[in-house]
């Protein structure tokens, strides 16, 4: 029913005079949400990206290096081979994870009985932890490996597999519930990737980086240690009385995931603004 002309003036006056105190104090609604984002994240990176040039053991005592650190970073041979390591991990994932995930959700659109239930049973392995799957899946394959007296942590191609597997089984069903196709692709795509070169958990729970590999140089590196566990490991026994080493990795773990993630997100969007 329309309201009479007066109602209606009246009507617009009073949002207005509600709005207006609202919008003039809408500096205090922000404030307690602008002041944990600077507490816990802004001043962690920046603190994280100054201590990246500095040699310390705690925050709180450091001495300026320069790029030193960063060039210890790249000269470290385990560290590179995690880095091509997991850029390995993260093309095979997102192919493998994107092409399941489009064939069942494809699949689950025809009309047959019990669908809703395969996908409650596909997603269902999304809400399980890294670590307890990393154990679960370790003692499968195991148990499967065992007869032919090997291991995930004894031979690197098992390792990676291995990962590659678990990864799948956790993420497909998760990438199968986006809609649409274009803009699915991209979203999936993005985190696809995203997880991928981030995976820290199960490749902690899985392997731990093993087997062990010596290089010709003397030095020892462990084959399918991926990133992030590669930066947590320089905090630790590896970083020595340094972790100003480990604190440029993360830097430049955070740069590297960032550009893919960025360059990725504007190709996928001008294939959605060509459809």
């Amino acid at each position: 029913m329309k309201l009479p002309k007066h109602r209606r003036d009246e009507a617009a006056l009073n949002s207005r005079l509600i709005r207006r105190p609202i919008k003039r104090m809408v500096w205090l609604f922000l404030l307690p949400t602008f002041a944990a984002f600077c507490i816990g994240f802004l001043y962690p990176f920046f603190k994280g990206l100054f201590l990246s040039f500095c040699n310390f053991r705690i925050t709180s005592q450091w001495t300026w290096t320069g790029l030193e650190n960063y060039r210890k970073a790249f000269q470290d041979p385990s560290y590179m081979h995690a880095f091509w390591y997991t850029a390995l991990f993260a093309l095979v994932s997102l192919i493998v994870i994107n092409l399941f995930a489009f064939t069942i959700a494809y699949a689950l659109t025809q009309k047959f009985k019990g669908t809703n239930v395969f996908r409650t049973v596909f997603f269902l392995p999304n809400l399980i932890g890294g670590i307890v799957l990393g154990y679960i899946w370790s003692m499968i394959f195991d148990g499967i490996l065992i007869k032919y007296n090997t291991s995930v942590i004894l031979e690197t191609k098992y390792g990676f597999w291995g990962l590659v597997i678990l990864v799948c089984w956790q993420q497909i069903g998760y990438m199968m519930i986006i809609p649409n196709v274009m803009p699915s692709i991209t979203i999936c795509m993005f985190l696809s990737l995203t997880n991928g070169f981030k995976l820290f958990d199960q490749n902690l729970a899985l392997t731990d980086g093993r087997p062990f590999q010596q290089l010709g140089n003397g030095e020892t590196i462990k084959t399918t240690e991926m990133l992030a566990l590669n930066i947590v490991n320089a905090f630790g026994t590896n970083g020595g009385g340094n972790r100003g080493v480990g604190q440029a990795k993360a830097v430049i773990f955070f740069i590297v995931v960032a550009a893919i993630s960025i360059i990725q997100l504007q190709a996928s969007r001008r294939k959605e603004v060509q459809q």
